[in-house]
């Protein structure tokens, strides 16, 4: 049996815990969560000035290598691995996105959805302490492979296919309409570099790239599993 005083002292605890936000605080927080808006709008745009340098990049190979019917194709060959450095560094960028995203959506679902609903928002709760520790403790949400996984099906995808069937289509039709298998090697080669070896060296990089994007997406799907499961739970 608890005493008067331990009683007191529970039902104090337990106002301190339901406490709402007051005007004040409520200002606070919509100021803070223009500032997360604004953030993750700035390196938005970063991801898209990455994608725009992809884009120019691919844009300025094609116009090389289909130039003439005698350009070589190794320009389309080179830029696929161009493109591969624009894609790590524009996973980077979006790991730093992701933290400003995730602090504005978590604002949106568990701060405005409810004041918007008429429900309680407590200060002391599960989003409030979970955004706190953020701000004390910041980190990535996502691994840079991850990150890669996600801007590579988003967008880096058809980058890539573009550079494909430009490399294996400049191979098929210039100078004339490949005849036999030795004219593809032929056309491939590149001084010393057997052709063999640049088309399948091109099959195992556009391989690989699908590869990394089927494990990222399945690492994702887990992931969102765990939480949902864990949400339910809670």
């Amino acid at each position: 049996m608890s005493t008067p005083a331990q009683g007191g002292a529970q039902a104090a605890a337990g106002a301190a815990s339901a406490r709402i936000f007051s005007a004040a605080e409520i200002g606070a927080i919509a100021h803070l969560y223009r500032a997360e808006i604004y953030r993750s709008t700035v390196w938005r745009t970063r991801l898209d000035s990455t994608t725009n340098w992809a884009v120019v990049t691919t844009g300025i190979a094609l116009s090389a290598t289909f130039s003439s019917a005698d350009a070589s194709p190794l320009p389309m060959a080179l830029v696929g691995l161009i493109v591969s450095v624009f894609l790590l560094l524009e996973a980077r960028r979006y790991r730093y996105f992701n933290i400003w995203r995730a602090r504005a959506r978590l604002l949106e679902t568990d701060f405005f959805t409810p004041m918007l609903r008429g429900e309680p928002y407590p200060v002391n709760s599960d989003w409030s302490r979970l955004l706190a520790r953020d701000y004390c403790e910041p980190r990535y949400h996502v691994s840079l492979a991850r990150a890669a996984g996600r801007r590579l099906r988003r967008t880096y995808c058809w980058i890539f296919l573009i550079q494909a069937v430009s490399y294996y289509g400049k191979l098929a039709i210039h100078p004339h309409p490949l005849t036999s298998v030795a004219d593809l090697w032929a056309r491939a080669a590149v001084g010393p570099v057997p052709g063999q070896v640049l088309v399948f060296a091109g099959l195992l990089f556009h391989l690989s790239w699908m590869v990394f994007a089927d494990v990222t997406l399945r690492l994702d799907r887990r992931d969102w599993r765990i939480r949902r499961s864990l949400i339910a739970v809670g």
